[in-house]
């Protein structure tokens, strides 16, 4: 009669509640360690915590080239703080190669794959703990999804982003080359010297530059509780981007010991937190579309006219690219995202006491790195000291401001409604001397017939361009369009044209561009009732965007209104299409998540 082995029972400090235990421990899992022996695990990992290390890496992207190496730093950060390493792949989607095309429908449908793909992963193999990568734009909100969803241990890490290009003896990003577009078609640049950008923009791995998605969705996985401070700003290709790496295995470790989950430190006030650092640099308006998403997700009541009521107390004192000049990379040589979030916690306008991953909250985080303070043009006294007994550094930054002295009074992110955008519709403002726009409108039934009219020239002065039947399920997917507004900008009109669309715009787009207009027009909004030469007016100040109709006008014009044919009826783009809710909540398709 054979030996039976040892009943086997998990190592001291490892809890025997832990999910990884369902597929390590017992005789009954004896195939299960086979199959991890064959990977190289042994006893000691069994008798470790189960950590994932999700791992978006391709070659499709810069922004996702270099995040092999990333994980890596990762994945040894966990062995060697006793964790059992466990990587795992999913997918990205390279916005900026796919903007302009058909292909741009499948970005916001990778955020919601890359949350299937993790949950899905981490809910079959068990695990205890996630560290989620993140490079281009879905990655982030798609990987803050997933860890609220499993409610695991979860740290988020980017991967850094891009240096900028240099031309003519300036940094350029991505940007310039989409409005050097438009202004080759107006004229205004030659295809030699667009040539000539197009090869310098781009200089190595990282995500793009600017105040674009990326970097702003980093920024609110710091400031949200998901990330440890300072950790968005270093450079893809820095070591100190590898530092933070390793940082962020070793407290992926630490959250799963102290039982450390998502639901313990996701708040109202985490989410109002996240919302003040994107007015106050100028964010992505596509973090309002994520924040919402993350907030249905968490249960956590996040309504979109919140937007406004923060944007309201809570002023822009940084003047980042796309709206003004300056990069991550400078951000990050005066101290990074700490030295915003410090100047609107002394504002009190940050909630000091949310908790972050690391179980500290966010002003003892603060405390803790002592980031500098931004100089307001006069020594800050000693009595602005964090300890009391010597003054901060501070910062003299000419694209950062003091909440006393800022560049705009009120945040850069507005809401408006009126009767054509009922449920709400966003916009970033990037200049504060063209707040009022009133003209007949030019109405598009999608992206590229309103890319072909800008780019023939016939854009003017005061124009008023719509387009419609991009929302999530008109497109389905509502893709960015970058492309148009560039093109607009680079012809010279980015603060006297106005478009709305019920897609999206890029968080690279600057000037009077208004998207997510909800209802959409496939589901019979009242953007489905334009005609041209409908009189539109957009109003900043009173958060207005209407049309010159009555009710009843609108009423009438949508009862005789068809609503589309779909324009996929196979297929992931078919079933993400039928999935998606509404861009007023976030655009959400997990069926159990709350919806405002």
């Amino acid at each position: 009669m054979s030996q039976q082995p040892e009943q086997r029972s998990p190592a001291e400090g490892k809890p025997d509640d832990l999910p990884s235990n369902e597929v390590t421990e017992g005789v009954e899992r004896a195939p299960h360690r086979a199959m991890f022996r064959a990977m190289g695990y042994d006893d000691e990992d069994f008798d470790s915590p189960m950590i994932g290390v999700a791992n978006p890496a391709a070659d499709i992207t810069p922004c996702n080239v270099h995040l092999d190496d990333v994980a890596q730093s990762a994945y040894d950060a966990v062995d060697e703080a006793g964790g059992m390493p466990i990587e795992f792949g999913t997918i990205t989607i390279s916005d900026a190669i796919s903007m302009g095309t058909e292909g741009m429908k499948a970005s916001l449908i990778s955020r919601e794959v890359i949350a299937d793909s993790v949950e899905l992963v981490a809910f079959g193999e068990r695990m205890d703990g996630l560290v989620t990568i993140g490079g281009c734009d879905k990655n982030m909100p798609g990987m803050m999804m997933a860890a609220i969803r499993t409610d695991l241990p979860s740290v988020f890490l980017y991967g850094g982003s891009i240096m900028p290009g240099e031309h003519e003896g300036r940094e350029i990003t991505v940007q310039n080359l989409f409005e050097g577009v438009g202004a080759v078609a107006d004229g205004e640049m030659s295809r030699d010297e667009l040539d000539e950008m197009e090869r310098n923009a781009c200089p190595g791995a990282g995500s793009c530059g600017g105040m674009f998605t990326a970097n702003t969705m980093a920024s609110i996985s710091e400031t949200i509780g998901f990330a440890p401070l300072g950790s968005s700003s270093p450079l893809a290709e820095d070591e100190d981007r590898y530092e933070v790496a390793r940082e962020s295995g070793e407290l992926a470790v630490e959250a799963v010991e102290e039982r450390r989950k998502p639901s313990d430190f996701l708040t109202k006030e985490s989410f109002e937190n996240a919302i003040a650092l994107q007015v106050a640099v100028g964010g992505s308006t596509n973090a309002v579309l994520h924040l919402l998403a993350m907030a249905a997700e968490a249960g956590i009541d996040l309504d979109i006219e919140e937007f406004n009521e923060i944007s309201a107390r809570t002023p822009k004192i940084a003047d980042l690219q796309p709206g003004g000049e300056r990069v991550m990379k400078d951000l990050h040589e005066v101290g990074g995202v700490p030295v915003v979030l410090r100047e609107l916690l002394e504002a009190d306008l940050l909630h000091g006491d949310a908790l972050t991953v690391t179980g500290e909250t966010i002003a003892e985080g603060l405390e803790r790195i002592d980031p500098p303070a931004i100089e307001d043009g006069e020594a800050r006294s000693a009595s602005d000291s964090s300890s009391g007994d010597e003054p901060r550094e501070t910062v003299d930054a000419d694209f950062l401001n003091t909440v006393d002295e800022p560049i705009h009074e009120r945040g850069a992110i507005r809401i408006l409604t009126g009767n054509l955008a009922p449920d709400g519709a966003v916009i970033k403002i990037t200049g504060e001397d063209h707040l009022h726009h009133e003209g007949p409108v030019r109405i598009f039934e999608e992206e590229e017939n309103a890319m072909a009219y800008v780019q023939e020239g016939r854009v003017e002065s005061g124009d008023v361009i719509g387009i419609r039947n991009e929302g999530p399920q008109g497109g389905p997917g509502m893709r960015e369009m970058l492309g148009v507004t560039s093109a607009v900008a680079g012809q010279g009109h980015a603060e006297d044209v106005a478009l709305f669309t019920d897609g999206r715009f890029s968080g690279a787009t600057r000037g009077f561009s208004i998207g997510h207009v909800a209802p959409e027009a496939a589901v019979g909004g009242p953007i489905a009732a334009l005609e041209d030469g409908d009189t539109i007016t957009i109003d900043i100040d009173d958060h207005e965007l209407s049309v010159d109709l009555t009710d009843e006008e609108l009423e009438q014009r949508l009862e005789e209104h068809d609503l589309p044919e779909p324009n996929y009826t196979t297929g992931v783009l078919a079933k993400y299409g039928q999935m998606f809710g509404s861009a007023a909540n976030g655009a959400v398709t997990n069926p159990g998540a709350k919806q405002n």
